[in-house]
């Protein structure tokens, strides 16, 4: 797929119900195998972010960037989840967090899905994200 992914409208995918979805983003948290198996059969799950109600949103990159599953994070990269700030910080891509964080300074207090700070992913990543978390932890100041 990558960035050459066919293109569907909100009623092409309305058909992903936020069930459904909530049942991948589960997975992502824990269980690569059926990560594997879900995004086979509905490759549009890669983009799809479900409500977990009170404006708490969270997509599978997400999920598996804040309890740590590298694996799964880069398994969903690699199919063309887009990258974001969160993942970056516990994948330990310290020139994007850098990057982004010089353009956008407040970021570092960026709250992610479930209210996880930053930092926490950062944290997540283990010795791949020690620079990170290192970057991250010096502007808490």
């Amino acid at each position: 797929m990558g960035l050459h992914a066919a293109r569907i409208t909100a009623e092409e995918a309305s058909y992903l119900s936020n069930d459904y979805i909530k049942q991948f983003v589960r997975a992502a948290h824990m269980d690569f195998d059926k990560v594997k198996q879900m995004l086979s059969e509905e490759p549009e799950l890669l983009h799809a972010s479900c409500d977990w109600g009170d404006g708490d949103w969270e997509n599978a990159l997400g999920a598996a960037a804040h309890v740590g599953r590298r694996d799964i994070a880069l398994y969903l990269l690699e199919r063309g989840a887009r990258l974001d700030l969160f993942a970056a910080a516990m994948l330990g891509k310290l020139e994007v967090v850098h990057a982004i964080l010089r353009d956008d300074p407040a970021a570092k207090d960026a709250i992610g899905p479930h209210g996880i700070p930053l930092i926490v992913h950062a944290k997540m990543g283990g010795e791949e994200s020690r620079l990170v978390y290192a970057y991250l932890e010096s502007l808490q100041a």
